[in-house]
């Protein structure tokens, strides 16, 4: 039996390029991922027990099992494991009771996963502008945005933060200042399991959180999500809907409609698994950062994702900002030339108010700082697994491209 778990679709390689390899005249040159999968080891044995056992749908014991890991590994008392991230937010919308026409208020500097649910569900998309020392949702835009909602009257159904990078959003004030109009605060966590925020665990203090274990993620079953939250009633709903409403009785009977949102054993037991190397996965992550920061830190115009004081970041992706007036080259410029020799990197995340997609949807907040960082902020490879020396290629390469 072999396991290979593929890098998440939105992190693969470009159209027409070789996964694996990149080739020159007379040489193959591996390919170097963004953030690939790291396989901690005990991967084969819990599958072969899942396999043995015969469970392998969305129903055995493996899936109890790891979402008791996953509640020990965030500090949250209830969790839903579903089939995937995306479906974990979809059922806190649905269980937070998003209705058409509903406003949800998020961070634009994030996936578009994060609000594609509710715009799917029919609610009213709105933008925040996120904070320069953060990267994240601004409390100091937000608390100015809900005071004037308040004033018209129009607040929204709901506030959600995005955890960036593997960096947390600063929830206390932000989760203070929506409690103040009753608003509630789902954490959209995906990015940063076992970040810290105040020295509490990501997500912790919203009414739900959301993480993924896509196969880019720190910790990945090569797919799945949960749904966290100290509110029993809210997670047992949750997975009600997400095994399609089906009501207690002999027969099929339906209430309302659910959704096919079940995990695989197959992928849990991965999941369980991988949650062993959780800590070991962040200090490698974080080692990573550090290398590229003593690689890079002399070259003018080019500096590093904050991590602010209140906050402990998995520097789950690293990721730098260049200045193309002090380093000499754009961001786009370096992107290519890594592109060139195999070495993947992308821009950091387009801010959603310049999507196509929520063409016209508002933006609170007029600094620009999600703008700027889209157009010059590159991430680098990161994954826990890269050898120095394929780092010290990446150091190279850049290095290569000032033009001093």
């Amino acid at each position: 039996m072999s396991l290979n778990l593929l890098p998440d679709p939105e992190f693969g390689p470009p159209r027409g390029t070789d996964s694996a390899v990149i080739r020159f005249p007379g040489k193959a040159v591996p390919r170097l991922h963004l953030s690939p999968p790291h396989l901690a080891g005990g991967e084969m044995e819990a599958l072969r027990e899942t396999l043995d056992s015969g469970w392998v749908a969305p129903a055995g014991p493996m899936l109890p099992a790891f979402e008791a890991a996953v509640s020990r590994a965030t500090g949250f008392s209830h969790v839903a494991a579903v089939a995937s991230g995306t479906a974990a937010l979809h059922l806190g919308y649905r269980v937070l009771d998003l209705a058409p026409g509903d406003e949800v208020w998020t961070s634009t500097l994030t996936f578009v996963a994060t609000i594609a649910p509710a715009v799917q569900m029919g609610a009213t998309p709105r933008f925040l502008d996120v904070d320069p020392g953060s990267w994240t949702m601004d409390p100091n835009v937000l608390r100015t945005a809900l005071q004037a909602a308040a004033a018209r009257g129009r607040l929204p159904r709901m506030v959600v933060p995005v955890d960036l990078y593997g960096q947390c959003a600063d929830l206390e004030p932000i989760v203070a200042a929506c409690d103040r109009w009753g608003v509630p605060v789902m954490s959209d966590s995906a990015e940063a399991l076992g970040a810290l925020h105040r020295g509490r665990q990501a997500g912790a203090g919203a009414r739900l959180a959301v993480f993924s274990f896509n196969g880019n993620k720190i910790i990945t079953a090569g797919g799945g999500g949960v749904l966290c939250s100290e509110d029993e009633h809210l997670v047992a709903r949750a997975r009600f809907l997400g095994s399609q409403a089906k009501e207690t009785a002999a027969h099929y009977q339906h209430e309302t409609t659910g959704y096919s949102y079940g995990l695989s054993s197959v992928l849990a037991a991965v999941g369980l698994a991988q949650l062993s190397a959780l800590d070991s996965r962040v200090s490698a992550r974080r080692a990573i950062f550090q290398r590229y920061v003593t690689g890079l830190h002399d070259l003018p115009g080019l500096t590093f994702m904050p991590e602010p004081a209140w906050g402990r970041s998995t520097r789950w992706l690293s990721v730098i900002m260049i200045d193309p007036h002090g380093f000499g080259a754009e961001r786009e410029a370096v992107r290519r030339a890594l592109e060139l020799i195999g070495i993947e990197s992308r821009p950091v995340w387009k801010p959603l108010h310049l999507q196509p997609a929520f063409r016209g949807a508002s933006l609170f907040g007029n600094a620009g700082v999600a703008t700027s960082l889209f157009e010059r902020g590159l991430c680098l490879p990161s994954g826990s697994g890269m050898e120095p020396a394929q780092q010290a290629r990446v150091i190279e390469a850049i290095r290569g491209c000032w033009r001093g």
